[in-house]
Formats: structure tokens, sequence, C-alpha cells
């Protein structure tokens, strides 16, 4: 056996003492995580702030009423803190055309942009997708979704436009292709559903505006399920962008939007989240929670 004299010992005593004297020992610190870092959505390839700036709350009614001037005044504030994903759809009334104006004269390559596609539009998915383009003055979409399925079987139900998005792709008119989901049995077909890139899914602390058998809008949902199948879904690849995270206004308290932001962030399955704003303060808020959050 090796005998480990004094005179060693005192010998490694100093060197490790000299090594942290020089920091070669001291643990690096953590860098602090923040609501505008980039992030990948899954194996996507796309890349999207933590954060994003959604116009869609009760339909884009919220977003809409701000005006032009105040909704442009808006989306600057939250470029200006660093939010750099924007996120639309058509069935959100009027706000391509607002979030384009909002954005115009920004390089079309500094930010994210996701829209989603009416399930309704089957007939000719090319026309509708050249008419995104001009409503929202992109060439191309980082991130388009099916949107609201609500049906156990919309993989299949929806198969032709899935072929387009991927038509689409090829033609690098969209970057990725994914869902929305609206309801526990559409839910349980997104893990295993692999043509997802990315999957918008509707989570919070308390279920609210959240996803149940039923499927209704004003239900509360299935929290445990809903988190099951959320990790689910991440662990196969797919981008996870959390929705509904203040339960569509339902949380006015501080203490109920703070609950809910840590539930999420804590989650480690949720790769971004958008919120709908009306105002300056909500999106300054919601970066500090989520920051105090990540880097609790």
């Amino acid at each position: 056996m090796t005998r480990f004299s004094r005179r060693d010992f005192l010998k490694t005593t100093a060197v490790a003492a000299g090594a942290l004297a020089g920091g070669s020992l001291v643990p690096a610190k953590a860098a602090k995580k923040s609501a505008t870092d980039w992030v990948t959505l899954g194996d996507s390839g796309v890349k999207v702030t933590r954060l994003a700036f959604g116009t869609g709350t009760f339909g884009g009614r919220v977003q809409r009423e701000l005006g032009q001037d105040e909704f442009t005044r808006l989306v600057r504030h939250a470029y200006d803190r660093g939010i750099r994903f924007f996120e639309s759809a058509d069935n959100y009334k009027g706000m391509h055309q607002m979030l384009a104006a909002a954005l115009k004269g920004i390089p079309r390559d500094s930010y994210t942009l996701m829209t989603k596609y009416r399930l309704r539009e089957t007939d000719t998915p090319q026309a509708t997708l050249d008419r995104f383009r001009r409503e929202l003055n992109s060439e191309y979409f980082d991130v388009l979704l099916l949107h609201c399925v609500r049906s156990h079987d919309w993989p299949e139900q929806f198969k032709p436009l899935r072929d387009a998005f991927d038509e689409a792709k090829q033609k690098q008119i969209i970057r990725s292709h994914g869902a929305s989901c609206h309801g526990l049995l559409p839910l349980r077909a997104f893990p295993g559903t692999k043509w997802l890139d990315v999957a918008l899914l509707r989570v919070n602390h308390t279920g609210a505006r959240m996803d149940s058998l039923a499927g209704r809008e004003e239900d509360t949902g299935d929290v445990n399920e809903v988190v099951k199948h959320v990790k689910q879904v991440h662990a196969q690849g797919t981008g996870v962008i959390g929705m509904k995270l203040m339960g569509e206004g339902q949380f006015r308290k501080p203490e109920e939007r703070d609950a809910s932001l840590k539930f999420v962030m804590q989650l480690g399955a949720v790769d971004s989240v958008t919120i709908g704003y009306k105002s300056p303060a909500e999106i300054d808020e919601a970066i500090e929670r989520i920051n105090r959050h990540l880097n609790a």
C-alpha cells in the first residue's frame, strides 16, 4: 500500500491553496438566465427569445383596441427590452397588418415570427400563405402552426395541410411547422407525432383556460395530465411554447401572475412562452418575474 507522508500532505495542501488563490479551482459562476435569452425550439433549429410578444388576447381584441399608434409603441418597447419573438394568427382579425406596421423598419433577421393557419383554409394553402406573407410583410415565417386542433385524430384529419406545410418548408417559405392545441383529446395525440417541430400548449399552475376533456375555452384544465404530455412532447425533440400563462387575463393579482410564471419556468419542458400585453408595465413585469424565477 502506498504511504502518504506528512510532507506529501503539506505539499498537496500548498498546491491546492495556490490554485485557489489563482482561481483555477474556483468554480465558474453560472451565467444568469434571462427572459430575453435566445433559445432553440427543440430540435427545429429555430431560435427565439424565451419570452414572446403575443397578439391574440381574446382573439386580438385587447391589442386591436389599443389602436395602431399605441400598439406600435408597445411592440417597440418590447423590442427595446430584448423581446425578439413575435406571434400572431389569421384568426386574430387585423393583427397581421397591425404587427407588420409595428415592425416596419426593423431588420427582419433580428426577430423571429410565428403565425397560425385557420384549419378551414384547406383548398389553396399556397395562396393563403402568399396572403400571409403580404399581410405580415415577410417573405418567410420562422414558425407556422395549425391553429387550434381539437380532435383526437387531428394528425390524420389534417394530413393534406401537413403535406402543404412540408412543401412550404422545402421551399423555405416556412422554417418549421407544428400545431396549437385546445383540449385533452387532441393533446393526447401530440406525443408520438414527430411531424411537430413546434407545439403551442396551454399551461399554468391552476388550469385556467387550459385543456379539459370537453375542450371548452371556459373549462378548468387538468394540470397534471397537461404537464405529463408537455414533458412527453418536449422529450421527443419538439419545441414547446407555453401559452395562457396569465389564464387569458384571469390572474389579476400580482401574486397569481408570479405563481404561474414560477410554475412554468420550473417545469424544465417549456422552451419559450408567449404572453399578450396591453401596457409597457406588463412587459416589464413579465421580464422581471421570469428573470427572478429562472435564477432562483
